[in-house]
């Protein structure tokens, strides 16, 4: 991904495009670690530059009719089991390697934002993580996804990328 691109994703204020019904879209974050790296943005940055791209807009997309407006279309998905409460966006790359992006969704009352230290609701974006075709993540794997999306949480106000 060239820099450019990189650094006006990082911003907390990046705001897609109002979704044609005129309802206010939602805000990307990315979730900023404890020792400051950005797991999703170090993810994104490894993929292959058309996977950047797609991921960006499946995001934009969300995020001018987040869910339940956003139906999906295989590219978002609720997670289930212990994932509950996480989203997924499910892209293939070359060779059908299976890239996955994993999101929270930020919403609640205007003091609850104000307290995580948002403006209005967002998609938090967490980690990403890939996988040959045919393959499934260990449970390890989820395992660490979950502590990243729970330390994000704990954080009042919420610790995201500038």
């Amino acid at each position: 991904m060239p820099p450019q691109r990189r650094e006006a994703r990082r911003g907390t204020g990046r705001q897609p495009a109002a979704h044609r019904t005129g309802q206010v879209p939602w805000s990307i974050i990315y979730y900023k670690a404890p020792d400051s790296t950005v797991p999703a943005l170090e993810f994104l940055g490894g993929c292959p530059s058309t996977l950047d791209a797609q991921f960006a807009a499946v995001l934009d997309a969300v995020a001018a009719a987040p869910p339940p407006q956003f139906s999906g279309g295989g590219k978002w998905e609720a997670m289930h089991g212990s994932m509950s409460g996480f989203y997924e966006i499910r892209l293939s790359g070359p060779r059908r390697e299976q890239f996955r992006l994993f999101c929270l969704l930020e919403n609640g009352t205007n003091e609850e934002l104000a307290r995580r230290g948002l403006q209005r609701p967002a998609i938090a974006v967490i980690t990403g993580m890939h996988k040959p075709w045919r393959k499934t993540f260990s449970d390890g794997d989820y395992r660490r996804v979950r502590e990243l999306g729970t330390e994000h949480q704990q954080n009042h106000p919420r610790r995201i990328a500038t």
